[in-house]
């Protein structure tokens, strides 16, 4: 059995984490989208075709030719035209039976199975915001149909882009034509899959995780989050506290002091405290600084990030190699407690949360008492002068 992972695109939508990265490589609870794939896949497939494209030297330095005991192989989708094309782009190394997944989603192990029970499948899931995704129409546990981002209610099942394929896929995606996006769709293709052979709509029963949006990763980080178990590795002083689950890489100090409630996972090499407050669905990365009197709430950082002393980050998405001054306030919750929105490509969003701080691109540098406005964005490589008020999105 052999599995395609769809990891070729740039991902708009998660701008500014992506700018610089593809959203494969996005860790979330110290660990890369791609990565929690591959481990999932390991023992049902023997061989994984990993679709690349844009920045595609960082995922294959990263994961190289085996990861976790599977053998990888890359195919590069110059163009990007379109998830049908992009699947197009492995017909020549396909041998029969396989999986198709995207490479920017998690999906667990059991739905994978699931659809492995069947020639032609496809993995959905319930969702209380159908309006937001790929929705299925389905009939008898068979998939008749797709509606993309209905405006009126016709099913809380979505598509997951899970799917189990023949080569027969291959010959329906020859005879496609552009969508109305410019683009050649998988899904267009898997209709007209619909109208010779069944096609099992099964149910992921929570086992899949979207990250579409860049909130949609503190979402999937307090899940994960719920899984760990507690590891320390690392050195922590005396009166510090580590209470539940709490993982703690190798060469991490934690001095005295500190307070961390758990869930949380720090990496590596990281030196926490002495005196701060880390609050539970917290994820820090690796060679990470978090100085005295911080609190850090229901937060993504990447690694290599200083955040310097009396400062508050909630609710907050951080990329890799950021320096956040000391005395910096994210705002997270609005005066009148409604929801929270975001701009992605010039339109404002409803985040569906009412507690939201602020997403970081790669290498930006915050000077000390900078304020956030709730749900704004500070772009990649930006710099903030000491005292500035983030009131719009510093692109």
């Amino acid at each position: 059995m052999q599995a395609i992972i769809l990891a070729a695109g740039k991902s708009t939508r998660t701008y500014p984490l992506t700018e610089t990265k593809p959203k494969a490589l996005i860790k979330i609870a110290n660990k890369p989208i791609l990565k929690y794939n591959i481990e999932n896949l390991k023992g049902l497939v023997d061989e994984i075709i990993l679709i690349v494209g844009f920045k595609k030297e960082m995922i294959k330095e990263h994961f190289r030719e085996n990861c976790n005991g599977v053998k990888i192989t890359y195919v590069e989708q110059k163009e990007q035209l379109g998830t049908a094309h992009a699947l197009q782009q492995a017909e020549n190394l396909i041998k029969d039976r396989f999986i198709v997944m995207m490479g920017d989603d998690i999906y667990y192990r059991k739905g994978i199975e699931k659809c492995l029970k069947h020639r032609y499948s496809i993995l959905v899931q319930k969702v209380k915001n159908p309006e937001r995704f790929g929705v299925c129409v389905i009939e008898n546990g068979l998939l008749k149909g797709f509606e993309e981002k209905p405006e009126k209610f016709i099913s809380d099942m979505v598509n997951c882009a899970l799917y189990t394929f023949d080569k027969k896929i291959f010959q329906l995606i020859k005879n496609l034509k552009k969508s109305k996006r410019g683009e050649y769709e998988l899904t267009d293709a898997v209709l007209e899959l619909t109208e010779s052979e069944d096609v099992a709509a099964v149910d992921a029963e929570k086992g899949w995780l979207s990250v579409g949006y860049p909130w949609d990763i503190l979402n999937a980080n307090e899940r994960l989050l719920e899984e760990i178990k507690k590891d320390v590795k690392g050195d922590v002083e005396e009166n510090a506290v580590i209470k539940g689950n709490v993982v703690i890489g190798k060469g991490t100090l934690v001095r005295s002091g500190s307070y961390i409630e758990g869930p949380v996972s720090i990496g590596e090499n990281c030196k926490i405290g002495p005196n701060c407050y880390i609050r539970p669905s917290t994820s820090i990365g690796n060679n990470c600084k978090i100085g005295n009197a911080v609190e850090i709430k229901n937060t993504v950082i990447g690694d290599s990030v200083s955040v310097g002393h009396l400062s508050y980050i909630g609710d907050s998405v951080l990329g890799n190699n950021i320096n956040i001054g000391a005395g910096t306030i994210t705002a997270n919750l609005r005066h009148d407690k409604g929801n929270i929105k975001m701009f992605v490509k010039e339109k404002a969003i409803d985040t569906d949360r009412n507690k939201l701080g602020v997403v970081i691109g790669d290498n930006a540098k915050l000077g000390i008492n900078t304020s956030i406005y709730p749900g704004r964005k500070i772009w990649a490589n930006k710099h903030t002068i000491p005292n500035e008020v983030i009131e719009k999105d510093k692109i």
